[in-house]
C-alpha cells in the first residue's frame, strides 16, 4: 500500500471506502467533513492506495496539545494485511514530528473489534468522559443513490 496526501478528485472514492466500512452516520455528511479538513491541515488527511484503487484512509490532527485519529478506513477486503497499522504508523510519525505529546481518539463502544485493534496498537482507554456539543447542523447526506449511480455508470 502506498500513503499519500488526499486529494480532491479522491472524494467519491473516500467516501464510498468510508460508507462500505460503516464510518458515516446521519448527523455527518462526509462531503462536508471532507471539505472542512480541506480548509484545516489537508496534509493530514491521507489515503492507502493499491495500484490506483483507495482501500484506506485517516483523518488527523493537531491543535498544538493533542493529535487526533479519525476517519481511520480500510476496505473490508483488505483488512489483516497490516494496513490500518501502516496508517496509524504514519500519522504517529507525523504528529511526532509536529511536538505532538498524545493522540486522542473516539471509538463508538459497541465497536469491540476496533476497540481491540487500537489496543493492539498500544492505544489505552482513559478514564475519562468524551463530550460534544454541534454547533454547525450538517445537512442529511442524501446523495448515496447518486454516488452508486456513477460507480454503475462508469463500469
Amino acid at each position: 500500500m502506498v500513503i499519500r496526501q488526499f486529494h480532491p478528485a479522491d472524494e467519491l472514492a473516500v467516501i464510498q471506502l468510508w460508507m462500505h466500512c460503516g464510518l458515516i452516520v446521519p448527523q455527518n455528511n462526509p462531503r462536508a467533513d471532507i471539505e472542512r479538513k480541506l480548509w484545516v491541515s489537508p496534509e493530514l488527511f491521507l489515503v492507502g492506495t493499491v495500484g490506483e484503487e483507495i482501500v484506506a484512509s485517516v483523518m488527523a490532527g493537531y491543535d498544538g496539545h493533542r493529535g487526533s485519529i479519525n476517519y481511520l478506513a480500510v476496505a473490508p477486503e483488505y483488512q489483516h494485511n497490516g494496513y490500518g497499522r501502516a496508517l496509524v504508523e504514519h500519522v504517529e510519525a507525523i504528529l511526532h514530528d509536529c511536538g505532538c505529546p498524545k493522540i486522542n481518539l473516539c471509538v463508538r463502544t459497541s465497536n469491540q473489534s476496533v476497540i481491540a485493534f487500537y489496543q493492539r496498537l498500544g492505544f489505552v482507554c482513559d478514564p475519562v468522559i468524551t463530550m460534544s456539543r454541534r454547533l454547525v447542523a450538517d445537512q442529511p447526506f442524501e446523495l448515496v443513490v447518486e454516488y452508486e449511480e456513477d460507480v454503475t455508470n462508469s463500469h
